[in-house]
């Protein structure tokens, strides 16, 4: 039986970088020596370091003015980094979901934390509108792609009066962006970028260093400093600590893998279909509804629940799917239902079977 893995994340990796990283784990640029074994001052590994950053650059159009960092500790890591960094007094936070709420919290304990506008009244089901951005906050910050609900900011917002901020975890490399309309873009790569256990992070050099009234972490610690990566990185290196070398190399893998296929307009392309197919098919069948409102559904996470009066097939749904080799989409449990998450990865082929699945189903209980 085939499997489809829509899982949240870690997710699918395409099959080409899961071969060439089993291959470099048995023998790293043919030193003899594994992947997880080298030195990370080897030259083969800092050519790896230096083409992976250049990657990036290539994938994103990221200007000389900004540095690429690849850091350990997750997204969750950077909620407080994050304000560490740029939190003078006051911050301004968006909030559509779990995460977000996450970020601003850890925000709150090196300053003021302005809530703009929150979706939680709705369990996060909606992004946002016209709200108003604190002119006198040190930065702005927002969540482009909410996981467990299924929403997304699928644009770069214009005319933000302060640094703008943005934790693109789930949704990088799935279309393109303005590097330049931000201070800051930071995520885990464990969605489309690579597996779990590294972070990158995207900050303006002439940005950092400027905390100057906080008592509380002034100066910063070493680690939390980004300026501590960012000199590393100046010369070519990268490496202020041993760097987590595996998570890197496939993220090499993956970011060479999307430029072959044509960058991040021709995944942005391949993803609005697969994704407009999913939608199509949930909005059609008898027995699904899906929960996040139209205008601001996500073209990577698809949340779906039974319909009115079928609730009680959920449990046979989900199992439905399990026979089919539909994998990971049992939906979080604080919107329940189900959930499927289509990164690039994806392919139609694994769409069109979740659509078969879910077009059976519907046969199998009219």
């Amino acid at each position: 039986m085939q499997v489809h893995n829509f899982n949240a994340g870690p997710c699918p990796l395409p099959k080409e970088v899961v071969e060439s990283t089993i291959n470099a784990i048995r023998n790293f640029d043919n030193t003899g020596v594994g992947l997880m074994e080298i030195s990370h001052r080897t030259p083969g590994w800092e050519r790896t370091m230096a083409e992976t950053r250049q990657l990036w650059r290539d994938l994103l159009n990221i200007p000389a003015e900004y540095e690429v960092l690849f850091l350990g500790g997750g997204a969750s890591t950077q909620f407080f980094t994050v304000p560490a960094n740029f939190l003078n007094k006051k911050a301004a936070y968006l909030q559509t979901g779990v995460w977000a709420k996450k970020a601003a919290k850890e925000a709150k304990l090196f300053g003021e934390v302005k809530i703009v506008a929150s979706s939680e009244d709705k369990n996060y089901t909606y992004i946002p509108q016209g709200y108003e951005i604190p002119t006198d906050a040190d930065y702005f910050h927002i969540t482009t792609n909410n996981t467990i609900y299924g929403t997304e900011i699928k644009y770069d917002m214009d005319n933000v009066p302060v640094k703008f901020i943005a934790d693109m975890s789930s949704d990088i490399m799935s279309r393109p962006v303005d590097v330049t309309k931000y201070a800051m873009i930071y995520g885990g790569a464990q969605k489309n970028v690579g597996p779990a256990g590294v972070t990158f992070v995207i900050v303006r050099k002439d940005l950092l260093g400027q905390i100057t009234d906080r008592q509380y972490m002034n100066p910063l610690p070493t680690m939390v400093d980004y300026r501590t990566h960012a000199a590393e990185e100046a010369k070519n290196i990268s490496m202020f600590n041993t760097p987590p070398v595996l998570p890197i190399f496939v993220m090499h893998e993956t970011l060479q893998w999307v430029k072959n296929l044509g960058g991040v307009e021709a995944m942005n392309k391949l993803n609005t279909k697969k994704s407009a197919m999913l939608y199509e098919e949930i909005d059609r069948n008898s027995m699904f509804v899906g929960t996040a409102e139209k205008d601001s559904r996500s073209i990577m996470n698809h949340c779906f629940v039974m319909a009115e009066g079928r609730e009680g097939l959920n449990d046979a749904f989900a199992a439905f799917a399990k026979e089919r080799g539909m994998i990971g989409i049992k939906g979080h449990r604080s919107v329940g239902g189900f959930r499927a998450s289509l990164y690039n990865a994806v392919t139609i082929e694994d769409v069109e079977a979740l659509i078969q699945c879910m077009q059976d189903f519907e046969k199998a209980n009219k």
